[in-house]
């Protein structure tokens, strides 16, 4: 029992993230109203490396994804949100 209410926790919690990404990152773009394996596909499948140099981390996307200028919109998005208090 307690398995099933943890697995509709963490689902309701990736619903919830998934809708506030659309919501607070993606409006306006063609993303926006995108279904969620169209967003999976563009997002979660970016063939990119994370590398660590001068004590920060940096995320390289290859501009030839053609989703590239999207993901990166959707991040300084994302940056340009005030911090919560």
């Amino acid at each position: 029992m307690k398995v099933n209410q943890a697995w509709l926790t963490v689902t309701a919690l990736a619903c919830d993230l998934r809708n506030w990404l659309q919501l607070l990152a993606l409006g306006g773009t063609s993303l926006a109203k995108a279904t969620p394996k169209t967003l999976r596909y563009r997002f979660l499948h970016v063939p990119a490396v994370l590398v660590r140099g001068q004590r920060r981390r940096r995320l390289k996307i290859p501009w030839t994804w053609p989703w590239a200028d999207e993901i990166v919109t959707a991040f300084r998005r994302l940056q340009a949100l005030p911090r919560p208090t």
